[in-house]
């Protein structure tokens, strides 16, 4: 992928989400509550054990996901989360899918909605733009861990489908039904990923100008910050020069 990389998309919020600690644990605390209604027990729940990872990375206290576990395994875990996914366009024709997981549909739908209309965008139907995306499994690597050839090789053995190395990272993506065995394997012999996850992966990509990106890159920062959503997902390409000069 040409100018600006998927790799730095996600590493740009990443970054803006670690200045928010708390949400970041609210949103995987969901998740973890969410993935453990089917079992809570990770070797037998891919999701679960996925969601745990991530809560480590993010360096949440051990009790804290004990805890979680402990009242899913009660029956009692004082949730009752629905999961919705909205599509919708950005500005500049931007697709976008919001993954959210909320207690109340309806204030999660005005404020999502209210984000969109308020930086030039507009809410579709379901599925409006889920055909421009496949649902692939993707670990990203830091580009240190190890050469270009060294990763594709492993990750060909772990049975991956493609391997992008670029300056800051490899960007392993699998079918999603692949995606723990392709994970566990790369982890066993790299360690622990920068990411990974099931992931809306674009088919192809719209070129954003300055003026359109500083509004796309204002409706992705409101929707981070919103606890209902866990993830968002879009089309857009940013030159690195525009990027400089929007996040300097």
């Amino acid at each position: 992928m040409a100018g600006h990389s998927q790799f730095k998309n996600i590493m740009h919020r990443k970054g803006a989400q670690d200045k928010k600690r708390a949400k970041v644990f609210t949103r995987l605390i969901r998740e973890i509550q969410v993935a453990a209604k089917t079992s809570i027990d990770p070797d037998s729940n891919p999701r679960l054990r996925a969601a745990m990872l991530a809560a480590r990375a993010a360096n949440m206290p051990k009790d804290n996901i004990d805890r979680v576990l402990k009242k899913a395994a009660g029956g009692d875990d004082g949730s009752n989360y629905d999961e919705i996914r909205y599509e919708g366009y950005g500005p500049g024709g931007v697709a976008m899918i919001v993954d959210t997981v909320t207690d109340n549909r309806n204030r999660t739908a005005s404020e999502v909605r209210s984000a969109f209309t308020k930086y030039g965008g507009n809410l579709g139907e379901s599925n409006s733009v889920a055909f421009m995306f496949d649902r692939v499994g993707q670990v990203l690597f830091a580009a240190t861990v190890s050469s270009a050839d060294e990763m594709f090789e492993a990750a060909l053995e772990a049975g991956a489908d493609n391997v992008e190395s670029h300056d800051e990272a490899h960007e392993v993506t699998c079918a999603a039904e692949d995606f723990t065995t392709v994970r566990d394997a790369l982890e066993a012999q790299f360690g622990a990923p920068e990411d990974a996850g099931l992931v809306w992966k674009p088919q192809n990509t719209v070129a954003v100008d300055e003026d359109r990106a500083q509004s796309l890159l204002k409706l992705l920062d409101v929707l981070d910050d919103n606890d209902d959503v866990q993830s968002v997902s879009a089309n857009f390409e940013i030159s690195d020069d525009i990027m400089a000069k929007l996040t300097a």
